[in-house]
């Protein structure tokens, strides 16, 4: 098959591509660098010429609700538009484990919008809403550090590695569409502060961590342990766990 991957050269793009190639199949990574630009639509009559299947790894520019909001909004529209007048058998959207539970940021909105604009495009589709990254470890423990102590809940959660991320939408782009949501997740649930605590000791960092149950995820949202983790849809589990993930000398944060 032919599989177009929308911000192929991300975190988790990239790896998607990699892993397609190894099995065999044609991966296009798509880029704005490359004058293909989802948001204008520039380039995307071209890119999706003989396509299989799309799948849309981008990340917003930014956090900013009004600019992120607008980004999934009009990128996914312009992608639906141009993919509608083709044979397009999948369409893959990563989006995020807990989107719903997230609707005070502009950026969730964003996320859940686009899932809606693909669950009602008429395309097979699969919605990938996976959990938290390992590799954002840090930015979690940075964002609530004040005064050198990382605040966090003891709210579980179920982080993955990139990598697993990558290679279940790579296998799920090769499988039958769902068209429904799957969740993607780690083999282990954790405790966002011992999440936080684990990523630190590993670094040799010397901030304290402390369970603070009113602390916030990332200083906006609430949480608890449904917040973060699967719930009631297929889900689909990675393979690496966390302590191996850290153990790697070669591990690399975003």
């Amino acid at each position: 098959m032919k599989a177009v991957v929308f911000g192929g050269r991300g975190l988790i793009g990239s790896k998607v591509v990699e892993t397609l190639k190894a099995q065999g199949h044609a991966a296009v990574a798509v880029s704005r660098d490359q004058g293909i630009d989802a948001v204008s639509g520039q380039g995307l009559e071209a890119v999706l010429q003989g396509a299989d299947v799309i799948i849309d790894a981008m990340d917003s520019p930014s956090f900013e609700d009004h600019i992120a909001k607008k980004f999934f909004e009009t990128s996914t529209r312009n992608i639906i538009a141009v993919a509608s007048g083709k044979a397009i058998k999948h369409y893959i959207a990563l989006s995020v484990v807990g989107t719903h539970n997230l609707q005070i940021s502009g950026y969730f909105q964003g996320k859940l919008q686009q899932e809606n604009l693909i669950k009602a495009s008429g395309i097979p589709y699969t919605i990938a809403r996976a959990t938290q990254f390992f590799e954002f470890a840090k930015f979690i423990a940075q964002a609530a550090t004040e005064d050198n102590i990382v605040r966090l809940p003891s709210a579980r959660m179920q982080p993955i590695a990139a990598i697993d991320v990558a290679q279940a939408i790579a296998n799920i782009a090769a499988s039958t569409p769902y068209n429904a949501i799957v969740d993607i997740a780690g083999p282990e649930q954790i405790a966002m502060s011992e999440f936080a605590r684990k990523t630190l000791a590993a670094e040799q960092d010397v901030r304290n961590v402390v369970t603070d149950e009113s602390a916030l995820y990332v200083q906006t949202f609430p949480v608890d342990d449904s917040t973060l983790t699967p719930g009631l849809n297929p889900v689909i589990l990675g393979s690496l766990t966390f302590d191996h993930w850290l153990s790697n000398p070669a591990r690399t944060y975003k």
